[in-house]
Parts: structure tokens; sequence; C-alpha cells
């Protein structure tokens, strides 16, 4: 895109680099606004492909084809890049705050930061315990997490939380990979004890029961134990709580459960909703 010489008469501020907004950019660099600067605010310089992260994961893809590199479409469109993670909107003097760097403001705004799975305070800071989303982080953690995994001396005994489509695919590609893994390193006696948990009263409640049924069927020949009617409370010492106090051993738990909102989005003074999502028409 060449370069604007129109001096700007308002800025469009992009806050997450999610889907909607690579088709944002995208079609502003074909179809460029003359007087519009644009800023895309983004934690994540790669920001993953969500609907390839088990391909990913399981070993299907390689990096560069489960995430989009944001900096040469940025420039394509003639956005500025901020590399940075938000942590408040000040919707009076219209800034985008940050933690590390100075505010930026903005005209007109877009937030697509996506969700995050609920999982109890206590998590934090735990590295036995994490999240799927963000997924960045998530892959970061899943790495430490497989390199225990292959060194240990007994078999591991890993939790998934969340028997959605979600935690579904998430488990049978963890599963792959390990089978993989653990071939190439020669080490059969070590394998991965997986097990899907849920509160639910059967894995994929969203779904028909045909898809319910084949899915089972695919768990039960990969060796992942389903549990249902479990509502899951906390982990803690190496045992995996539900709400009526019953607990079963477990090395490691990630959260696939649910949808929350970012906590910041509490403090901006937009419409949300009772889960803390902002309302949309």
């Amino acid at each position: 895109m060449q370069a604007d010489s129109t001096p700007v008469r308002s800025d469009l501020v992009l806050i997450g680099g999610g889907h909607s907004h690579l088709f944002v950019l995208k079609y502003l660099a074909m179809n460029p606004v003359p007087g519009v600067r644009l800023t895309l605010i983004a934690r994540d310089v790669h920001t993953p492909y969500s609907g390839m992260l088990p391909g990913y994961i399981a070993g299907h893809y390689a990096y560069d084809e489960a995430h989009i590199d944001l900096r040469p479409l940025a420039v394509y469109a003639g956005a500025r890049l901020i590399h940075a993670e938000v942590n408040a909107i000040d919707t009076e003097q219209q800034l985008v705050l940050f933690p590390h760097r100075p505010s930026i403001a903005y005209d007109v705004l877009s937030i697509n930061i996506g969700s995050i799975p609920g999982m109890p305070a206590s998590a934090q800071g735990d590295d036995r315990q994490f999240a799927v989303k963000p997924i960045n982080r998530f892959l970061d953690h899943w790495s430490d997490l497989e390199q225990r995994i292959l060194a240990a001396q007994k078999p591991c005994k890993l939790a998934i939380v969340g028997a959605g489509a979600g935690g579904v695919e998430l488990a049978l590609s963890l599963q792959h990979r390990i089978k993989q893994a653990l071939a190439v390193a020669r080490n059969p006696g070590q394998q991965l004890k997986l097990s899907l948990v849920t509160e639910d009263d059967q894995i994929l409640s969203s779904f028909n029961n045909k898809v319910q049924q084949r899915l089972r069927r695919l768990l039960k020949k990969n060796n992942i134990e389903t549990l249902c009617n479990t509502r899951v409370e906390r982990f803690e010492a190496g045992r995996l709580y539900d709400v009526n106090g019953d607990s079963q051993e477990c090395d490691a738990v990630i959260w696939a459960s649910g949808a929350s909102a970012p906590d910041w989005l509490r403090n901006t003074g937009l419409q949300l909703d009772e889960r803390g999502f902002i309302v949309v028409n």
C-alpha cells in the first residue's frame, strides 16, 4: 500500500488480532479510507488459528501453517502494529491503556479479543494446570508438560476439564502426539492416561446422539476415559476435586470448560452481559 499523504482526521483502533480484524485489515488495504489512521493492537504478533489447534498439536501442521503473521498484513493495510496487551479503556477520554507503554487515543474502537476458559483462581501461577486459551500461552505450557511426560518414569495422568468439541478434539490430538513422541523416544513403558471430565451427563452435550456415540467409541478406542456428571471445583496437591468433595489422582489439568471474558472489561464502562462479555446488537 502506498503512503497516504492525507492529514489524519480519525483514528480507527483495533484491539485484538482475531479473525474479524484480519478481514478488516484486508478490506481496508484494498479499500483505503483517506484521513483514517489504522492501528492494530495485538498481544501476539503471530496469531494462531484456533480451528487448526488440534491438528497442530497432533503434528499434522507446522507452526507457520497454523499461525498468521500480523506484521506483513499490517504493512499491507498501512496500519500501525502495537505489540502489547491492553489492560483498560478510558471511554470518556477515548484512550486505550496498557500496563507498560503510553496510552493510544481513538475515535473509533473495535474490540475482538475472544474469550478464555473459566478456571478457579487457585490455578493461577501453577504450572501443573493451565487453560487452553490464550492459545500461545497454552502452547508454551503444553511444551513444558510434554517434556515432563516424556521424561517421567511412570504413566502421567492428565485431566481435561470440559468435554465440548474443543475438549474432545484436544484430548484426541494430545493422545496422538504423545504416542508418536514415545515411539520416537523408544519408551513404550511410558504412557499418557487421559481423562475428559464434564459436569454434563454426556460428552458433546450440544451435539446430536449419533455424533456423541461415534466420538464415545473413538475416545474408548484411544483409551481416553470420560467422567460425566462431575463438576470440578479445584486441582490441589495432585488431586482433582469435584464439588462433592470426591477426588481422583491427577498429575496435571487442562481447563477447557465454558467461556469467560477478560477481567479488564469490567472497568471500561461498556455495557456487559451477565457473563462479562460486551453486549452487541
